[in-house]
């Protein structure tokens, strides 16, 4: 699903004008959705108490059309709609709705009357997304009302939460925070970018007329928000015929002396995400250990040194021989031996390379071959040089530039983890909780990575994309079940079924 700035979405609506679909059309579709929604989830309407609170701009001209369908469709127990502006600073079509609204017999208040704050709906429609800086004003004092003074309510945001910067993530001053927001056509990038993102609450997409190809078939729209549909194929029952040697062979080089369980943790990931058979190969002093864990991997022994690290006197192209994808670095210690290793392995295996933990070097590069690197924000610091502040106040900037540079798919963890491509395209996870905050969760996705990789070498980016959706959404169901402070990393495999049959799921039903 493409994610638009603000000149974007203008520019889809003024392409959906000029096919004869007029600015005022479009916000009465508008509301439209936003009382489907309503209606939807707070059914019965009529029993609902509902302040809509507009501003003098378009998205106030969405509130305003939102309060007539209610008026004259649901006649709500109490409707309160408050404009903060005065009408004479109302223009175009949100002029428009205002008289409509007024037409139609809707009382319209300058203010909040006592009777209001004991709403339990409110509608959030004072700032679009054309806001330039912080709210400030009137704006600033709706934007704290809807914060602070309806106690009972649950908010719903019109297109994007009031004080919100359309294209960052950054916060520009004080936001309304909503409990859902409605937005139209497509997702905005502060929808889906921390710590804006947290202020949306659950976000709604509904279309309002402009055609999808406008924008989804657009390749100057390089931003995407990931979602089940754009891997539903790779979750397709299996043939009959297949075999252990249909679905791939990982091999994961990883651990050493005292470092077994995150080897152990990235081969199981790579069985669980259904790879046909995966070779763990680590130092010798650690296979015994790593093969403990779980009969189903094969283990081999490599050279090693006085650190107890695997040798860079070791050639892994024997062992590598016939394998789909390699994954390399969980547990294998910083040595100087393992960049000598890892860096051998970029040059000479020419199947999907997965590198992550200890293996991450900004040495790496794709020329022309899949090479997938899955930093956390601390170790994209140290591998290009940027603090780690800076990676974070623009991770999507920072994740396109390493990966257009390096040729590279570069998988940036952390909330709304950012997969970018080397063709500069970015997708954005939305699946993921704080619960994952635990040791060995980034061992899991490796894993996951490569064991999807291993099944679906020639789909790479799909395959990427599917491990990471799944890993977070593994996550959020297992949070559910077992509570943020409880789940081990170990638990996302035990919960993976479940989140690859929601997606299968979701994906059926489309």
């Amino acid at each position: 699903m493409k994610v638009l700035t603000a000149a974007q979405m203008r520019e889809v609506d003024r392409l959906t004008a000029a096919l004869g679909i007029p600015g005022v059309i479009l916000m009465e579709n508008a509301a439209h959705r936003v009382v489907e929604f309503l209606a939807e989830r707070f059914s019965p309407l009529s029993e609902q108490r509902i302040v809509v609170l507009c501003g003098k701009g378009n998205n106030g001209g969405d509130g305003m059309a939102v309060a007539r369908q209610l008026y004259t469709r649901f006649d709500p127990r109490l409707l309160h709609v408050v404009l903060m502006a005065a009408p004479e600073e109302l223009k175009g079509d949100a002029a428009a709705n205002y008289r409509m609204l007024k037409t139609c017999g809707c009382p319209i208040w300058p203010g909040i009357e006592p009777a209001a704050r004991f709403a339990t709906l409110v509608v959030d429609a004072l700032l679009g997304t054309g806001i330039s800086g912080p709210a400030g004003g009137l704006m600033l004092e709706g934007i704290r009302e809807i914060n602070a003074g309806f106690p009972l309510a649950k908010v719903v945001a019109v297109d994007i939460p009031s004080g919100m910067p359309s294209d960052s993530g950054e916060r520009a001053g004080e936001l309304a925070r909503a409990d859902t927001t409605v937005t139209f056509t497509a997702p905005k990038v502060a929808h889906v970018m921390p710590p804006n993102c947290d202020f949306v609450g659950e976000l709604v997409v509904r279309p309002i007329g402009s055609p999808p190809e406008m924008f989804e078939e657009d390749e100057s729209i390089s931003l995407a928000l990931l979602e089940p549909a754009m891997f539903r194929h790779l979750l397709a029952p299996r043939p009959p015929s297949g075999h252990k040697g249909t679905f791939g062979h990982v091999l994961v080089v990883a651990g050493s002396r005292g470092k077994t369980g995150a080897a152990a943790m990235t081969g199981l990931g790579a069985l669980r995400a259904g790879a046909g058979l995966v070779t763990v190969a680590s130092a010798a002093s650690a296979v015994p250990v790593i093969a403990a864990h779980a009969a189903e991997l094969m283990t081999a022994p490599l050279a090693e040194n006085d650190a107890g690290t695997i040798s860079s006197s070791v050639d892994l192209s024997a062992i590598a021989e016939g394998k789909t994808v390699l994954a390399m670095g969980p547990g294998m210690g910083l040595h100087p031996d393992i960049e000598t290793l890892v860096a051998r392995a970029a040059e000479t295996f020419e199947g999907p390379l997965v590198l992550d933990a200890d293996a991450l070097a900004g040495s790496v590069y794709g020329n022309g071959m899949v090479r997938v690197l899955t930093p956390h924000p601390g170790e994209m610091s140290r591998i290009t040089g940027q603090p780690t502040a800076d990676i974070q106040r623009d991770r999507v900037g920072a994740a396109r530039a390493f990966a257009l540079a390096r040729g590279v798919t570069l998988v940036l963890k952390g909330q709304r983890t950012v997969i970018a491509f080397p063709d500069g395209r970015v997708w954005i996870n939305p699946t993921g909780t704080p619960a994952m905050g635990t040791g060995g969760s980034g061992d899991i996705l490796t894993g996951l990575i490569s064991g999807l990789l291993a099944q679906f070498p020639h789909d790479p980016d799909d395959a990427v994309a599917a491990a990471v959706y799944l890993h977070g959404l593994a996550g959020q169901i297992g949070a559910r079940a077992l509570g943020e402070k409880c789940l081990i990393a170990t638990d996302i495999l035990e919960y993976l079924p479940d989140a690859m049959e929601e997606c299968a799921d979701v994906s059926h039903g489309q």
